[in-house]
């Protein structure tokens, strides 16, 4: 599974650039404007450029994605909210740091091929929105405002998305203070490689906003599906969730 990156702005991190930014390729200059799409491979209007499929690329010279800088970005962030993302976000990965040190080095269910890392987190409803992904779980973590409603801890909150409904549990630590966590993955032995699970962190946080994603309900279709599942063979192991799955498997409502 491949990132959204691209090398020419802050190092190809596709959450420091908002839906609004329009792209300009660094080969041939040609622009890509997520207000215009593109004709040439049928991209509706009004899909951001870290939303394109993995394999498009540049209509005027045929250079990746990766080959392309940020031109203007009208729905940026300014540089306080970046940096107060960045504060908290390093907050949370230093809380989880200290639990792991303390209480899960040495439990037998942790991954030690990987490390605390805070994967895409962006500006949402005031505060910020990613994934932290731990030796031990990957969730969906969401760091509030001021004035978000906190409950107690291990409380229950219902969060409505494109593809679905989200349950996540109240907390607070030490460090980052409160926080709402969706489990996503635990535990975390099915990952191969800290890239593999960032990997699939990034597609959970681009397939979240999508409402194509959400759940299915007509009965219908679930009862001949599982049907069709019972008489096909056995599948296979698959090394890497589809970006689907990941999100109708159980976690959208």
């Amino acid at each position: 599974m491949s990132s959204s990156g691209f090398e020419g702005s802050y190092l190809g991190a596709a959450d420091r650039i908002s839906p609004l930014a329009i792209m300009e390729c660094k080969i041939c200059w040609t622009p890509y404007d997520p207000a215009e799409g593109d004709d040439t491979r049928q991209v509706l209007p009004g899909t951001a450029f870290r939303d394109l499929p993995d394999d498009w690329a540049c209509p005027g010279c045929q250079a990746p994605k990766a080959q392309f800088l940020v031109r203007e970005d009208p729905g940026a962030p300014d540089a306080s909210v970046l940096a107060e993302r960045d504060r908290r976000t390093e907050a949370l990965v230093a809380d989880f740091r200290e639990v792991f040190h303390a209480k899960m080095r040495d439990v037998p269910m942790v991954n030690h091929a990987l490390h605390v890392q805070a994967v895409d987190f962006q500006p949402w409803e005031g505060g910020f929105l990613g994934v932290l992904v731990a030796p031990w779980f990957m969730n969906l973590v969401f760091l509030p405002p001021n004035v978000w409603p906190l409950l107690p801890a291990g409380a229950k909150e219902t969060i409505a998305f494109a593809s679905g409904d989200y349950e996540f549990l109240h907390n607070s630590r030490p460090m980052v203070g409160p926080y709402l966590a969706c489990s996503l993955f635990s535990p975390m032995g099915d990952f191969t490689s800290q890239l593999q699970a960032v990997d699939v962190a990034r597609a959970i946080m681009q397939e979240l906003f999508r409402p194509e994603n959400r759940a299915e309900t007509d009965r219908a279709g679930e009862i001949r599906a599982r049907r069709e599942a019972e008489l096909a063979p056995p599948p296979q192991p698959d090394p890497e969730p589809s970006r689907r799955s990941l999100l109708t498997g159980g976690l959208g409502g």
